[in-house]
């Protein structure tokens, strides 16, 4: 009851805006291939789970060293064995594995996130991400869908609270997560959470995430975390809080914080929240100078790698 009642107070934010497609100064553009950096973080070495209960508990009890998270690809290089418990857990389940959900706020709105790879006039992948096409068919429906854990404004408390939740599309005492992983039934949920406080410490929204992280895992779904841009100490902070959490978990983290560090003004526009926007063409230079490109292609990338990864017979 303490729980409900803390995750209640802490859920009244103001809703985001969108923002339209502007002008931003040019900077060098960068290859895909540029963006995720060779060094990767020491993993700890996870014997075989012997039960259920010990397979699904955080592995990792140390800490990252403090600007650890900055060096971490910005797209999944492995999978790990506990993310492939998780999974196949949650496919014994009863989950599809065609299906995958997305958690977030109005950075993660079906209108402007990931929508557009379920119409192809749309968009363009160009040569070099021609492979990503299969990954694009084989969620067909996720992309688009308009979750009921996205909404301008909500934060990592908010997704846990029966009040933010939509009346009218979930039961009673559910909060947005559990509704929308109960509704859409996905297999995978990635969460990106840029909303927070800012006079509340970087470790609340870690707890918080931690126990979003839990409720998914609880219910056969593998989370995939996401960092956030911008690089005030808070924004710093509490990306080195995400990271934490993905890394104590060992589960996928999305590092979208690194993908557009090259971008003119980091991908912000003036109001130092919002991306910088532009269709997604992903074979044109001059678009890819925004920030809203590289969260759809390297988020779509980040599924990729997972989705591989978790059907591979190679660890």
């Amino acid at each position: 009851m303490k729980r409900l009642l803390l995750i209640l107070l802490l859920t009244v934010l103001t809703a985001c805006r969108q923002v339209p497609e502007g002008g931003a100064p040019l900077a060098t553009p960068f290859k895909t291939s540029e963006v995720s950096p060779d060094t990767e973080t020491p993993a700890t070495e996870t014997p075989p789970p012997t039960s259920t209960e010990a397979a699904l508990a955080p592995t990792a009890a140390s800490t990252l060293a403090p600007d650890a998270w900055m060096q971490i690809p910005v797209v999944p290089t492995t999978v790990s064995e506990r993310a492939r418990f998780i999974y196949q857990r949650g496919l014994a389940m009863g989950r599809d594995p065609r299906h995958f959900s997305k958690i977030g706020d109005c950075q993660n709105v079906e209108s402007y996130f990931l929508a557009v790879f379920e119409t192809p006039e749309e968009y363009s992948l160009g040569e070099e991400n021609a492979y990503l096409s299969e990954t694009i068919e084989y969620y067909q429906g996720s992309f688009s869908r308009d979750s009921l854990a996205v909404k301008g404004g909500f934060n990592v408390a908010a997704i846990l609270s029966p009040l933010r939740a939509d009346p009218e599309k979930c039961p009673k005492n559910t909060s947005p997560l559990d509704c929308e992983l109960e509704t859409w039934n996905p297999s995978i949920a990635l969460i990106s959470l840029e909303e927070w406080w800012e006079d509340r410490p970087a470790e609340d929204y870690a707890n918080y995430m931690r126990l979003a992280v839990d409720d998914a895992i609880s219910k056969g779904v593998l989370p995939i975390l996401a960092t956030r841009a911008g690089n005030t100490p808070k924004v710093l902070a509490l990306n080195a809080a995400i990271a934490q959490v993905a890394y104590e978990n060992d589960i996928p983290l999305w590092n979208f914080w690194l993908a557009i560090q090259p971008l003119p003004s980091h991908g912000l526009s003036p109001d130092g929240f919002h991306l910088t926007f532009a269709r997604n063409f992903f074979d044109d230079p001059l678009r890819m100078q925004s920030a809203w490109p590289w969260r759809n292609l390297t988020a779509l990338q980040t599924i990729h790698a997972v989705r591989v990864g978790l059907e591979s017979t190679t660890p």
